[in-house]
């Protein structure tokens, strides 16, 4: 059934790739972002079929009233809640700053606050993150969504506090959403100070220089964002009304196997420098709830994730 759906951090990595597996079934999209512009890495495909509404949420009066009320004329049956501070040495080291507390923890709660107002309340989705788990080791990796929440840096620590926010209107019965708790996932047009970008746009200079990266022995579970973005669709239909669900490959992935893709397809002659040499496990997902539940397993080799990631890069040196 085709839906009205409003995503937040619609011009974002993820929320681009949402916009267009959502038009492609079908479905009505409005967006917000913090001016109500598109960013240099969004589709030009998404500039003319989703409208982009200003909402800065580091601010408590962030969406102005005209925005409110062509929400409320769009009438959204669902909201799906990405804007946030994601690049997690953004958001402070042991404490958030308060930028990421004003963004991540009070803009979910603007988001709560916009669907009770509306005349008919949207399902809502929550994307929250693997960081708020507790460390894990090499022994015990994989993590299911009954794991320890303690996470150790201020992305995390904002992160689930925005978790908290959703449980408590869930808990008050004033909303009905689900959250997801997303693993590393990549793809073209992502911000090229995360891993797989940073060292497609490096490969992509036609240079002769080394390739810098942080470590080869990073162990990192890591997915396509058109497969995760697929899952977020499938939660939002079918997820229950405050669960939690780990969105994951539920594969170990080494960095430096990834890397050695790569330099496969980009150039072998390239001399690889590590800057923070050394062993790095992250959490693993289990991801046996979501798979139960809808049947989503990723579907996108790493393969073709990073052939796509080294072709957007080469795109844009051309």
């Amino acid at each position: 059934m085709n839906q009205h759906v409003l995503i937040t951090g619609a011009s974002g990595f993820v929320g681009g790739f949402l916009a267009e597996h959502l038009l492609e079934l079908g479905h009505e999209v409005l967006g917000c972002s913090p001016d109500g512009r598109w960013i240099e890495e969004s589709a030009e495909s998404l500039k003319g079929r989703v409208e982009l509404l200003p909402w800065d949420m580091s601010s408590s009066d962030g969406l102005t009233e005209e925005g409110y009320r062509r929400i409320e004329q769009f009438r959204p049956e669902a909201v799906y809640h990405l804007a946030a501070i994601s690049v997690p040495e953004d958001c402070g080291t042991a404490e958030p700053t308060p930028l990421a507390e004003a963004i991540n923890v009070g803009g979910t709660r603007q988001v709560l606050e916009l669907a009770a107002r509306l005349p008919s309340r949207p399902r809502i989705l929550l994307t929250s993150t693997s960081h708020v788990y507790a460390p894990v080791g090499p022994d015990a990796p994989r993590v299911d969504e009954n794991t320890a929440l303690e996470p150790g840096r201020g992305y995390g620590r904002t992160k689930l506090a925005a978790e908290a926010e959703v449980r408590r209107a869930v808990g008050r019965g004033e909303c009905d959403a689900v959250i997801i708790r997303a693993f590393q996932h990549t793809g073209p047009h992502q911000n090229a100070r995360m891993m797989l970008p940073q060292w497609a746009q490096q490969f992509a200079d036609g240079g002769s220089g080394p390739v810098e990266v942080y470590t080869r022995d990073a162990h990192i579970d890591l997915t396509d964002v058109r497969d995760v973005v697929r899952a977020y669709r499938l939660l939002m239909e079918r997820g229950a009304c405050g669960e939690a669900y780990n969105v994951g490959s539920g594969t170990s992935r080494r960095s430096g196997d990834l890397l050695e893709i790569l330099r496969q397809m980009a150039d072998l002659g390239r001399p690889i420098v590590e800057l923070r040499p050394g062993f790095k496990q992250d959490p693993i997902a289990d991801i046996t709830r979501l798979r139960s539940l809808t049947g989503w397993r990723p579907e996108i080799p790493a393969e073709q994730t990073i052939a796509d990631t080294l072709a957007y890069w080469r795109g844009k040196q051309a």
